[in-house]
């Protein structure tokens, strides 16, 4: 055997030598890439001890080989299980299948060989590793591999990929970016002063460079954008039209793709390198924008974007280049493969990828999962505690009750302040000592259980979750000494995903009770903490899931209001730990901060009615850099707003909040829309999100644009540019929505005020004694 090594995990699956089943996962480590085998694994899953007989006379008949033993585990109901361990993962499915069709209940049969070997092992993906070694040109290989968890944090190696084609899919050119290294391979004739440019004749010596180019930098990873589901679909398919095969694996072995039984998201598998999207990468680190398309995301963070001087109609601009102009091409072709290393380097996304890996052992590509986070981490402790696991609930599992969220008083106010629990639902699940485990122990022994909600209880000293919740908090104040923002997100969402994973019907371990004992706990935690302020003479305007607004009174100064946030933190939370510990005999986890203070701040209501709204809001928000803006849930974050909407938004709200008299501005607003004079502020910007022919029912107004302006199109002979998805510049005229290319009639003015000017108003002018109606009615009289 030979000396142990540490690696990450990049690919794995099961794999047939000499007839066993092995594992083969391959690795990035300091030495290089390598692969491991290990020895033969069976697939298992557990059924009662009590209906054995039945199962062993049902999987004889079938002809199904299987071993059989039993273990000292139960049930969540106590019942007594055995296992069946299967030489095959097929024999495994077919077992179960045979199984489930008699309505015999088969426990954790849905477990993948290769997560059950390293979870087993408490393996996330970083690994130390022994095995017997064999070199190989471009690879080691470790046979009769032995694993064990380590710390190691690998160091990426990565290539940036992007594709250029027409609209039927014919391929153009492929870039390929890494810091130094930038290449396009182009089909085509050589040209002058290009030299990074490899030319090549056709489609098949296109895909057979881009195999080459793969295979000589030997990447661990292959980032793009929409990289998966585009650019591999398409690549794939031209492969398969010519008859070859993408032999792009770290071994010379071929791509391959999978389609999603549910959706249209298909997964792509290269053996020992990583295909990541930027889009999955950036919604599974909770990114959000208006469009994930790479000019604006690339605007938004990184504030330049596609080298085009028309973004919205660049498929006409590639066809065209490919033919007049292939160094342009080719140029446009290699920026993208650059913004997307930007971005990836901006985010620091490749870092919360690895970590979130590290801390849970899903896959780097993996996108969603926290299901599978949190099964990875849980179902090990869970099997020495004695316990398997339970199957997904029948018909999704019952509705827990949402989060906290309170009445708002509505009104525009002076001295706000808005007090927040750290981590709410984190700290109550490590208070109250929430867990699976617990609960099914604390149903058993009352005596040592915590009560909870819906007629939970948890045991006070049986239970996992707590601890792994310690564990990742310690590891997250760390981040913070440590200024590390990727880490510390990365452990964030890990944490607070524990709550929604308890709380859905797709999690083997929900129960309504779990999840009820977090919300319903935060529920009676916000009211308390809300009590406890009132009593200090001040007002709790509103209440938001672990957020509480505190008006203190108008006449409060700004430095009374820094030292009232002070001590009201300083006091709810001497006043949890005493109440825990009198009440419960608890350790209190629940930490309120003083979060923000608003020298103004407005709750607006409902639009038509007296109600105050819920999760809308905006204020004046003091911070060391001055006062900040903030809008919350109101028009200006809104993506379907016009420039004017938000303009005016910003400025209305601003002058309100400095007390400047804004009748006049308001006025002046109206009459410049009126007399044109704001024109360039009034484009609608709206995605089409589907073909322009798949609307077919409801037909919103960038879909009406967009069909006239591809009608004009059709009848002068130009390219469609509506077709498919897209975005839509559009205004509103006298005779309806028009694109700005083919605008021929007037700009509505009266749809502007009614629609965008008149909505922002009716949000706060309300609160300083004015009536839009009224306002406009009085203009008209003094300019009509």
């Amino acid at each position: 055997m030979s000396m142990s090594q540490q690696g990450f995990v990049l690919t794995r699956q099961s794999v047939e030598v000499k007839g066993k089943t092995c594992l083969e996962m391959w690795l990035t480590t300091p030495q290089g890439p390598v692969k491991l085998v290990t020895p033969a694994q069976q697939s298992c899953f557990f059924v009662e001890q009590r209906v054995y007989r039945q199962v062993g006379s049902l999987l004889s008949a079938q002809g199904i080989t299987y071993q059989f033993r039993e273990l000292n585990l139960r049930t969540f109901a106590h019942q007594q299980v055995c296992a069946l361990y299967f030489d095959a993962p097929s024999l495994a499915f077919q077992a179960r299948d045979v199984l489930r069709g008699q309505g015999i209940v088969c426990l954790e049969d849905d477990i993948r060989l290769a997560d059950r070997y390293l979870m087993e092992r408490f393996v996330c993906a970083s690994l130390a590793f022994t095995g017997e070694p064999r070199q190989h040109a471009r690879h080691m290989e470790m046979t009769s591999a032995r694993i064990k968890p380590s710390d190691y944090q690998p160091a990426f190696r990565y290539l940036s990929l992007d594709l250029e084609c027409s609209a039927q899919g014919a391929l153009y050119s492929i870039g390929l970016s890494s810091g130094d290294y930038q290449r396009v391979i182009m089909i085509g004739e050589a040209q002058p002063q290009c030299d990074w440019i490899l030319w090549v004749e056709n489609e098949k010596a296109l895909l057979q460079a881009l195999t080459e180019a793969v295979t000589e930098y030997d990447p661990d990873l292959l980032i793009g954008w929409n990289v998966v589901n585009f650019d591999f679909k398409l690549l794939l398919e031209r492969a398969k039209r010519t008859g070859m095969r993408l032999l792009m694996g770290r071994d010379n072995s071929p791509v391959s793709w999978r389609s999603g039984r549910e959706t249209n998201q298909g997964f792509v598998t290269v053996p020992g390198r990583v295909v990541i999207d930027g889009i999955d990468a950036l919604k599974a680190a909770t990114y959000q924008f208006d469009s994930f398309s790479l000019e604006q995301v690339s605007q938004q963070l990184l504030g330049k974007g596609k080298a085009t001087d028309d973004v919205d109609n660049r498929l006409a601009a590639i066809e065209h280049d490919f033919v007049h102009n292939k160094r342009k091409l080719a140029e446009y072709n290699l920026q993208d493969c650059v913004l997307v290393e930007e971005i990836f380097a901006q985010t620091r996304l490749l870092d919360f990828l690895t970590l979130r890996s590290r801390l849970t052992g899903l896959e780097l590509d993996r996108w969603g999962g926290s299901v599978a986070a949190f099964t990875n981490l849980y179902l090990p402790h869970l099997h020495r505690a004695g316990y398997v696991a339970p199957n997904l609930p029948e018909n999704g599992g019952l509705a827990s009750p949402g989060g906290y969220v309170m009445e708002s008083r509505p009104g525009l106010y002076k001295q706000v302040l808005v007090l927040d629990f750290k981590s709410l639902y984190p700290s109550i699940i490590r208070t109250f000592k929430i867990d699976p485990l617990g609960l099914i122990e604390g149903l058993q022994d009352p005596q040592n259980a915590i009560p909870g909600y819906r007629g939970g209880a948890f045991h006070r000293t049986r239970h996992f979750l707590p601890e792994i919740i310690a564990s990742l908090w310690a590891q997250r104040d760390d981040a913070k000494k440590q200024q590390d923002a990727a880490r510390s997100q990365a452990i964030k969402i890990l944490m607070n995903s524990f709550y929604g994973v308890l709380g859905s019907g797709g999690c083997r371990f929900y129960d309504t009770r779990l999840a009820s004992s977090i919300t319903l706990r935060g529920h009676d935690i916000m009211q308390t903490t809300a009590r406890w302020i009132e009593e200090q003479g001040h007002q709790v305007i509103y209440g938001d899931t672990d957020s509480t607004f505190v008006w203190l009174g108008d006449n409060t100064t700004d430095e009374q209001a820094q030292t009232y946030g002070r001590e009201l933190e300083q006091m709810i939370n001497q006043r949890w730990q005493q109440k825990l510990s009198d009440e419960l005999n608890l350790e209190c986890f629940l930490e309120i901060e003083f979060e923000s203070h608003f020298r103004r701040f407005v709750m607006p209501t409902i639009r038509g009615s007296e109600q105050g709204s819920k999760k809308r809001y905006a204020g004046l928000k003091a911070t060391e850099k001055g006062d900040e803006l903030v809008f919350k849930g109101l028009e200006s974050v809104r993506s379907d707003w016009t420039e004017l909407a938000k303009r005016f938004q910003t400025r209305l709200y601003q002058s309100i909040f400095d007390d400047e008299d804004v009748l006049a501005y308001v006025r002046q607003i109206i009459q410049q829309v009126k007399d044109g004079q704001l024109d360039k502020l009034l484009v609608y910007r709206k995605r089409l999100r589907k073909p322009l022919t798949s609307y077919i029912k409801n037909i919103p107004p960038h879909v009406r644009a967009a069909r006239l302006a591809d009608e004009q199109n059709q009848a002068q002979g130009q390219p469609l540019r509506y077709q498919q998805k897209g975005w839509v510049r559009y205004v509103m005229t006298l005779s309806g929505p028009q694109t700005l290319e083919y605008q021929t009639t007037a700009l509505d003015y009266e749809h502007y005020i009614e629609r965008q000017i008149r909505p922002v108003a009716e949000g706060i002018l309300p609160f300083i004694g004015v009536d839009f109606d009224t306002l406009v009615s009085q203009q008209m009289g003094l300019f009509g």
